[in-house]
């Protein structure tokens, strides 16, 4: 009776301790918070210390979102027929190549009633047939729109017969870094599939000159051309890519914002193609001993190096050496700050920008331009439009002057001459120039005429 007796004693002791332990150590204590707005009015808040605080997830309802999401995602297939290799039978009995269908997957994002779709432009690249498979697992034939491989968006359009579930444009400049967002797409065919993740970075480059939204909400393959939505449902962004050496996903995901998106399909369908807006400068180069001397790396904003002739940043007095600070209502740190918010605009929009000049702020309106510049496909030789100086120098009134030549080209004295002539395409203008060098073939001969600065003409063939 007596050991009985000990050991109950033992027992409540023990429990004594480890509950004045608890008591002591790890109870959160709540605290009443009185407000002195509302006229003194007592607010009771349960105050958690700083070491706890912070939203859970499962403070933020994703379920909404997500339904209204799931149904306006769908299945793309891309249907490519290639060529088989050339086998020796194929020599010795005289049959043709057969034929080969390559199926390629990923997603899309219904934006209108009527079955317009907008997803990557590398989900649908080179594509004999577009097949359309909605959340409801009904499949429909689509239709190439439009594409624009610079932003890696096109439009693609199915003809159903019902009103559609659709996800509407967010303003994708208004998401914020720490803000809950998902991922909605069909990675490894697994249709309807949601992950959450938060906004991790907004302007990211990726070697692209493009602005990204980076997130970590689980995005793997299949997952491209998906929607990235907020907790209220809104599209901010297209998934586009991923940063992997496996091929899947390992914490960073990348997508295409919303308003430029927009801003894409816009375009095609009003003009059939991408209208940029371009002010003519160039940044000076980060991360080189040059910027590291001179102090550019440690400037928060873009310094301005170069600032082309007859440029819209020349007519709006733009000069070497400004740092814009901000473009109309959005704070620029870095070069995709300015060129993001400019992939939204147009030639002929008028931006505002603030530039700092000898430590003074100055406000500058500027008018966009369509581009003067551009390096060229296959030879990589970077020409602009003809400035009228130009034209009465060089005694022509149209073609392309060559600003910069790679390495191997030089010696071919290609510098500061004029490109009129290529192969058998007449040039006026970068446009021109951008088509002839993109039809070049890398198995034949290239024929180049060019004006010197007196009116010779100079022709020089490429093999």
């Amino acid at each position: 009776m007596k050991k009985i007796a000990s050991l109950l004693f033992v027992s409540v002791f023990a429990g004594a301790i480890t509950l004045g332990a608890y008591k002591l150590f790890f109870e959160k204590e709540n605290f009443t918070v009185i407000s002195q707005e509302n006229n003194g009015a007592v607010v009771n808040t349960n105050y958690t210390p700083t070491s706890a605080r912070g939203a859970g997830i499962n403070e933020v309802d994703f379920t909404i979102a997500a339904e209204n999401t799931v149904n306006a995602v769908v299945h793309v297939k891309n249907i490519t027929i290639s060529q088989a290799p050339t086998t020796i039978f194929d020599f010795f009995y005289g049959t043709s190549r057969s034929s080969v269908p390559q199926v390629g997957t990923g997603s899309g994002v219904i934006i209108s009633s009527d079955g317009y779709i907008v997803t990557n432009n590398h989900v649908i690249n080179k594509a004999t047939q577009l097949q359309v498979t909605l959340n409801n697992n009904r499949t429909y034939n689509a239709e190439l729109i439009g594409t624009d491989p610079n932003s890696d968006i096109a439009l693609i359009k199915i003809d159903p017969k019902e009103k559609l579930p659709y996800l509407a444009f967010g303003d994708s400049d208004h998401t914020k870094i720490g803000e809950w967002v998902l991922a909605v797409g069909n990675p490894f065919n697994l249709t309807s599939t949601v992950t959450a993740g938060i906004v991790s970075a907004k302007a990211r480059n990726l070697g692209k000159n493009q602005s990204f939204i980076q997130t970590d909400a689980a995005v793997n393959p299949g997952n491209s051309g998906g929607a990235l939505v907020n907790t209220n449902g809104d599209l901010v962004g297209i998934n586009t890519a991923i940063t992997s050496q496996t091929g899947s996903y390992v914490g960073y995901s990348f997508a295409v914002p919303s308003n430029i998106a927009k801003k894409v399909v816009q375009d095609i369908l009003e003009y059939g193609n991408v209208q940029k807006g371009f002010m003519g400068i160039s940044p000076a180069p980060v991360n080189t001993r040059d910027a590291i001397e001179k102090g550019i790396n440690n400037i928060d904003g873009v310094y301005i190096e170069l600032v082309e002739e007859e440029s819209a940043a020349q007519e709006a007095g733009i000069v070497v050496g400004d740092i814009i600070k901000k473009v109309d209502e959005i704070d620029v740190h870095k070069y995709p700050d300015l060129t993001g918010y400019l992939s939204t605009k147009r030639p002929g929009d008028t931006l505002s920008l603030i530039v700092d000049r000898n430590q003074e702020l100055l406000t500058l309106p500027i008018v966009l331009k369509e581009r003067q510049s551009l390096i060229v496909p296959e030879m990589g030789l970077e020409v602009r439009n003809l400035t009228e100086h130009d034209k009465k120098v060089y005694k022509t009134t149209s073609g392309v002057k060559i600003t910069g030549v790679p390495e191997r080209y030089r010696g071919y004295g290609l510098s500061e001459k004029v490109i009129v002539k290529v192969d058998d395409h007449e040039i006026g203008n970068i446009d021109d120039a951008f088509t002839a060098f993109g039809s070049i073939s890398k198995y034949g001969k290239t024929v180049i005429v060019m004006v010197g600065s007196n009116g010779e003409r100079d022709r020089l063939i490429f093999q």
